[in-house]
């Protein structure tokens, strides 16, 4: 992805060309990663699973004590307008809020005005090579901060394992920590056992991914066993399927982790299942 002149982005109430959007250096998303962000999928046009991201970004504004409620009118006819203005069939829309300029302190300032930027990427995820091949994984230390399960800015160690999977030949890299996988770096996690679904439980140890939600209820509606525990790095391995979740990526299968393949390396029929399920789901009730 590399800069479009001809992008128009949100800052602030102003849709501008992105080269005209200007944040301060004050801005504590700047200086602190203090801020949380959104990713919104797009398809034919329209935004999945909206609402749902809205109410995370609303936890999330609320774990942080950033003063802001969200209103979901105004930021869906915001989402809308870029969609419009960018042309964007599909991709995604990335939303941030920080909570605003101040002069640099750790402490929190007691009145600061939120900044609200948002803007489009052309993403096309839906025939994904990997949904044929797989992805090749590397595992990690869970490194990152402790809570993960804030949807924050705070990247760089997500930014560092993803770099160093792609310099050992790998796609992605899923977190350990004390013993039991946690998720991948930017998606959740599953494995499948004997006609069993796994995924580690809605803890502080892992983002509560959209996409995660509502695979967990296809399971349901679709009477497939579910399990929420956490599992070791050794039972994903000799899974039968395993697979990442998130947005934009839907569902896609993962077939070597460490170098050791999956169920001979094949994608496996429930990730392919759930995969074009979510997606039929997912487009009826675009907004």
């Amino acid at each position: 992805m590399t800069s479009d002149p001809s992008r128009i982005v949100y800052l602030n109430g102003a849709y501008l060309p992105e080269a005209e959007a200007k944040v301060s250096i004050f801005d504590r998303g700047y200086l602190m990663a203090d801020a949380v962000y959104e990713y919104t999928a797009v398809i034919d046009g329209k935004l999945l699973e909206f609402d749902a991201h809205i109410a995370r970004l609303q936890r999330s504004l609320d774990e942080l004590q950033i003063d802001m409620q969200v209103d979901r009118e105004a930021l869906l006819a915001m989402h809308r307008s870029l969609i419009s203005r960018n042309a964007i069939d599909v991709g995604g829309v990335y939303l941030q809020v920080s909570r605003g300029v101040a002069d640099r302190d750790f402490v929190f300032p007691q009145s600061c005005e939120p900044t609200v930027m948002a803007f489009t990427q052309r993403l096309n995820f839906l025939d994904h090579p990997a949904m044929h091949s797989g992805l090749k994984v590397i595992s990690v230390e869970d490194g990152r901060w402790a809570r993960p399960d804030i949807k924050t800015t705070q990247l760089l160690y997500t930014s560092m394992v993803k770099t160093q999977a792609l310099q050992r030949g790998a796609h992605d890299a899923i977190f350990v920590k004390d013993g039991y996988v946690t998720e991948a770096t930017s998606a959740n996690l599953f494995i499948v056992k004997d006609g069993w679904l796994i995924t580690h439980p809605g803890t502080r140890d892992i983002l509560h991914g959209v996409t995660r939600r509502a695979i967990l209820a296809l399971a349901e509606d679709l009477d497939i066993p579910l399990e929420t525990r956490p599992f070791t790095l050794e039972e994903a391995q000799s899974a039968d399927e395993v697979f990442m979740t998130a947005s934009p990526l839907y569902v896609l299968p993962v077939t070597t982790i460490d170098e050791v393949p999956v169920a001979q390396a094949v994608p496996g029929a429930m990730a392919g299942n759930l995969r074009a399920r979510f997606l039929d789901a997912a487009r009826s009730s675009a907004v």
